[in-house]
């Protein structure tokens, strides 16, 4: 395998990127200047440098080692609300609707194979133990999924794995209000459609 096939498959790996795609991306690099290409290569070593996983609500952050900035914030409402990915939490934090704590909980459950063994769920609950022994009035988890199948399935699991805790806490479980159109990614909303979802959770 030559560098252009090898970067190509590298690329394919990205999600959502086919063949055809990951070939323009090598091609596009190999028109640019070797500066460019530097700034690029750069970045990514950069990451493992300067870019940490929170131990608390896990999504990845730059910063120095330790509990990110959101977690260490003690002006933000006692509540938690899971979400999928690192991306789903940016742009509910770009949307600046909502003030509480997360959890990042490392993806969905895949229908077609039904494993969860990636998914955080003893991380989640230790996460929300620690917030139920740190704040007396913390009453609340909001489940914000994808609108589409497998999101579903994850907050059918999700809630399931909590009803235990929340029925022996008093603990209110809720869901995103469907502001979300079916089929719709939680990254790709805009921030009033997040804010309607948010208003309607129940």
């Amino acid at each position: 395998m030559d560098s252009i096939e090898k970067l190509a498959a590298l690329f394919k790996r990205f999600p959502g990127v086919g063949p055809r795609q990951a070939e323009r991306f090598v091609h596009f690099l190999l028109r640019s200047s070797a500066s460019a290409r530097r700034e690029l290569a750069d970045g990514i070593r950069e990451l493992g440098a300067s870019v940490h996983q929170c131990p608390s609500c896990l999504r990845f952050y730059s910063g120095e080692r330790g509990t990110c900035s959101i977690c260490r914030d003690s002006n933000r409402s006692h509540e938690l609300l899971i979400v999928a990915t690192d991306a789903d939490l940016s742009a509910l934090e770009r949307s600046r609707t909502y003030h509480g704590y997360y959890f990042v909980l490392g993806g969905t459950v895949h229908l077609a194979s039904d494993k969860t063994d990636k998914l955080r769920l003893k991380e989640m609950r230790d996460r929300i133990s620690e917030l139920k022994s740190r704040y007396k009035d913390f009453s609340e988890i909001i489940l914000a999924f994808p609108a589409n199948p497998e999101g579903d399935a994850t907050e059918a699991l999700v809630k399931d794995e909590l009803a235990e805790i929340a029925k022996s806490d008093d603990l209110r479980i809720t869901s995103l209000g469907r502001g979300l159109s079916t089929g719709s990614e939680l990254e790709y909303a805009d921030p009033e459609t997040i804010k309607n979802a948010l208003a309607g959770r129940k």
